[in-house]
């Protein structure tokens, strides 16, 4: 029979929510409970029948806790083989009853290590709850096991389908997310060991998260996609607007890396994972319009980040242009009555978002790589200037800007600017030389009077001295760029000749 009664639970909970709840559905078929702990007192403290795991047992719990529920007669109870003999003449020489319930969820071991107290950290490694979890999953003919509260609702529904059994693909399903659930827990600590011990890249790495939106679609709308969540929250408050898809989350997330990298007020314009405007340069309201100025035609349908307050001025500028979705960190309500007539527009606080650095991993097939992310711009002990015009200070901060925004354009990437804001950007080009061309054309179409005395960055060297003529042609005084090129010189004598200024920084910055 396929079909399985119920008769006797465990449950050992760290999250108690909805526990009143299953409770009262599971005295309505008659099912015994077994408890430990703060479960036991809060399962009594409801008013419902429960026997102590220790009376059950009758073993004391002992070392501060740490062995409770690793008894044998718990887990002959969750583990024996109803349909076999052997099994069952064992249990019955012992006394044992099945278990035919486990409901378990761990110690929340990833918010305890946000605290420094080592100690305690380690004390939260669960270890008897993921073995009655992984025993009751690999007897899941047998018996049923809930990791999570958002279950208790379903197993309610499958006990008065069956009037108090449970179904076998009821129970094999609970054990393919029990597994799921170990697993991710396992990867967790692992990784914070990996993180303890300062060890990038171990021998065996697990990655881990939980699915925390499924999106309308992945990159194109005949692709699936599902959003993961690895910390304990996203840090992204959605105000309105119909919800996110696989692109949409990409453009965000580029955005807000680049974002994280300003120290002023400043806003990023993306469009397909890559930058079309960027400005530092001034107010909030003057940073937004200089990052759309930069290329207007390509921010639309775009995703706005900004790390500021939207007041109502604000709002009226952005509510004219078509935006996808508009990132901030606070927004007056005479604003937010300004978004009102825009249906589809999304709106995301990131008030509480935090960048984390972390490392990048790109999949393939069965195999995926792993690096750092890249946190430099210039290191002041590598840079060199190399033309006999040599930059000030402010030139320098302005190239580094131009640099900054560069290495996180798709390569091949050039970055023009003026000031702390863009006016040209050229990316994903198998050629430099094109890039250039992008780049240079864009701001001679929208920028054509910031041109004069711009500022260039590129990802990496310039292989042949075109791309180095067609920036100077267009008005280009700075070039900033990693050098190593076997051809460095050449280009270094067409920027003298030309009397611009140029930059190795010995750093360079492909984007793929």
């Amino acid at each position: 029979m396929k079909n399985k009664k119920i008769n006797n639970a465990l449950i050992s909970v760290s999250d108690k929510s909805g526990l009143e709840k299953l409770l009262k559905n599971l005295s309505k078929y008659k099912i015994n409970i077994i408890s430990s702990g703060g479960t036991f007192k809060k399962i009594k403290k409801l008013g419902y029948k429960c026997q102590e795991i220790s009376k059950y047992t009758k073993f004391n719990e002992m070392l501060d806790g740490r062995v409770k529920t690793l008894h044998p007669k718990i887990h002959a109870g969750i583990l024996n083989d109803r349909s076999n003999k052997k099994h069952r003449r064992e249990m019955l020489k012992k006394n044992f009853k099945n278990i035919d319930l486990v409901i378990v969820n761990f110690y929340p071991f990833l918010q305890v290590t946000k605290n420094k107290n080592q100690r305690r950290i380690i004390e939260n490694i669960d270890i008897g709850g993921p073995t009655m979890v992984r025993a009751a999953a690999k007897n899941f003919k047998n018996v049923s096991i809930i990791t999570n509260t958002g279950d208790y609702d379903e197993l309610i529904r499958e006990l008065r389908r069956h009037n108090g059994d449970t179904s076998l693909k009821f129970r094999e399903n609970l054990a393919r997310k029990a597994f799921g659930q170990t697993s991710y827990y396992d990867s967790i600590i692992s990784n914070w060991f990996n993180k303890k011990l300062n060890i990038k890249f171990p021998e065996i790495r697990t990655i881990y998260g939980k699915k925390i939106s499924q999106l309308r679609y992945g990159e194109n709308p005949h692709q699936q996609g599902s959003l993961y969540l690895i910390d304990e929250n996203l840090g992204l408050k959605k105000i309105k607007g119909k919800a996110l898809s696989f692109n949409n989350y990409n453009d965000i997330f580029t955005g807000l890396e680049i974002l994280g990298s300003f120290k002023k007020p400043g806003t990023v314009i993306i469009k397909h994972a890559n930058p079309s405007g960027a400005s530092i340069n001034g107010s909030p309201i003057r940073t937004f319009e200089e990052s759309f100025d930069c290329d207007p035609v390509s921010a639309f349908g775009g995703v706005v980040v900004c790390n500021f307050k939207i007041t109502k001025k604000i709002a009226r500028k952005m509510s004219s242009i078509f935006f996808e979705v508009i990132l901030f960190k606070g927004i007056e309500k005479e604003a937010l009555k300004v978004f009102e007539t825009k249906k589809n527009l999304i709106l995301i606080d990131i008030s509480k978002f935090k960048n984390q650095i972390g490392q990048q991993i790109k999949y393939f097939n069965n195999s995926f790589l792993v690096q750092d992310r890249n946190s430099k711009v210039i290191d002041n002990k590598k840079i060199k200037f190399v033309t006999k015009l040599k930059p000030n200070k402010k030139e320098l901060k302005y190239a580094e800007f131009a640099l900054n925004i560069c290495k996180y354009v798709k390569s091949n990437s050039i970055v023009i600017t003026k000031g702390f804001s863009t006016i040209g950007i050229g990316a994903g080009q198998p050629s430099r030389l094109d890039s250039c061309k992008i780049a240079t054309q864009k701001a001679s179409k929208f920028q054509i009077k910031k041109l004069k005395n711009s500022i260039a960055a590129s990802d990496a060297f310039f292989p042949f001295t075109d791309g180095v003529k067609k920036l100077i042609k267009s008005g280009v005084k700075l070039i900033i760029q990693p050098g190593g090129s076997i051809r460095d010189k050449e280009s270094i004598e067409v920027a003298n000749k030309a009397k611009i200024k140029m930059i190795f920084t010995n750093i360079r910055h492909f984007n793929h």
